[in-house]
C-alpha cells in the first residue's frame, strides 16, 4: 500500500488516507484473521456460530417489522 503526499497536505490527512486505503483493501482484516493458527474443526464452528448469530439477528428484525406493522398472516 503506498500513498503519495500531495503538495502541502498535513501529515495527519496523509495518515487518514493510508488508513482509509488499509481498510478498503482488506490488509488488516487479513492480518488479523491469519494472526493465530484456527484448525479446521474450530474454523466450522466459528463459522456455524457466526451463521446462528446471523438467523437470529435476522428473526428479530422479521418480528420487530411484523410488530411494527401489525402484520397477521393469512389463513391457509
Amino acid at each position: 500500500m503506498q500513498v503519495l503526499a500531495r503538495d502541502n497536505e498535513p501529515i495527519d490527512d496523509l495518515l487518514a488516507r493510508f488508513k482509509r486505503g488499509m481498510v478498503r483493501s482488506g490488509i488488516l482484516k487479513d492480518l488479523k484473521k491469519h494472526r493465530f493458527f484456527v484448525g479446521p474443526g474450530e474454523e466450522r464452528r466459528m463459522k456455524a456460530k457466526a451463521a446462528e448469530r446471523k438467523r437470529k439477528q435476522r428473526q428479530r428484525k422479521a418480528e420487530s417489522w411484523r410488530l411494527r406493522r401489525r402484520y397477521t398472516p393469512r389463513p391457509k
